[in-house]
């Protein structure tokens, strides 16, 4: 994308200099300015987008493509941001179609198109055709005190994978279309740790005694950069579910210190509803 601005930049240049060694001294010499002018801004246009499609196919972006991946904000200064995907590489939004307010420790679906390969620190500049923010939530305490708020209702959980020190969780739940279901991830404070060196943690759901009309498909990220111990590059978490038939307990590994290496991203999971808070 460079090299075509660069080379649109060159041309417009000569172009603007060749316009100005025109001079009117008489009607005749109007007229005839502008002739050539009209003929120099037609020969301009057509050099410009000739530069343009020969510059577009020499870099291998098309911005008829685009992509829907999993993503951290990262706030920068005047209300700027860029992204980090889950396999780690970081993007510039050179461009967008949708004004979106950057918050720090958000994850989103983001739908873009790549404008360029690495570019200083960010691996790609992008356009961003729309950005939409997913449950972002702390690991919390589940105590006596809030227990019956938290609430545990059954959950069917789908899936489970961490990407840039974030659990995400994809899960089906019975929902009535009343109010927004309550969805956290809660360590058990009410109950002895069972081995100390691993984090045992809950899926927690609250319906709020809603109807169960229809079964839809949600998604939150917790954040698990709290837990990160220096002294340590990787601690394994436990995960226990309230399914409709049985308590369910998923197992799997957060190493943060290669937390990138070697890294595929996960496609989108199905979503039909984001009524959770």
């Amino acid at each position: 994308m460079q090299r075509f601005w660069n080379s649109c930049i060159i041309y417009i240049y000569v172009m603007n200099n060749g316009f100005k060694l025109f001079k009117t001294n008489s009607k005749n010499d109007t007229d005839m300015f502008t002739k050539k002018s009209i003929l120099g801004y037609a020969t301009l246009l057509i050099i410009v987008l000739s530069s343009s499609f020969a510059c577009s196919d020499n870099d291998g972006y098309s911005l008829g493509d685009f992509r829907i991946s999993i993503a951290t904000v990262v706030p920068e200064n005047n209300q700027s941001y860029s992204l980090v995907l889950d396999n780690g590489d970081k993007l510039w939004p050179a461009a967008s179609d949708v004004y979106y307010r950057p918050r720090i420790n958000q994850r989103v679906f983001v739908n873009y198109t790549l404008l360029s390969d690495k570019q200083g620190d960010f691996d790609h500049y992008i356009k961003i055709n729309d950005i939409w923010n997913v449950l972002t939530k702390p690991i919390i305490e589940l105590t006596e005190q809030n227990a019956d708020s938290i609430g545990n209702d059954p959950v069917r959980m789908n899936d489970f994978w961490i990407g840039d020190n974030y659990l995400n969780t994809s899960f089906s739940f019975n929902y009535g279309g009343v109010k927004p279901h309550l969805i956290n991830l809660v360590i058990n404070k009410m109950e002895d740790a069972e081995d100390e060196d691993v984090l045992t943690l809950e899926f927690k759901h609250n319906s709020y005694n809603s109807p169960s009309n229809a079964l839809y498909h949600g998604f939150a990220s917790f954040d698990l950069k709290p837990f990160r111990q220096d002294d340590k590059d990787s601690i394994p978490i436990k995960i226990k579910v309230k399914d409709w038939d049985e308590e369910k307990t998923f197992e799997l590994m957060y190493k943060y210190n290669d937390m990138n290496v070697n890294r595929e991203l996960k496609s989108i999971p199905n979503i039909t509803s984001n009524d959770i808070k």
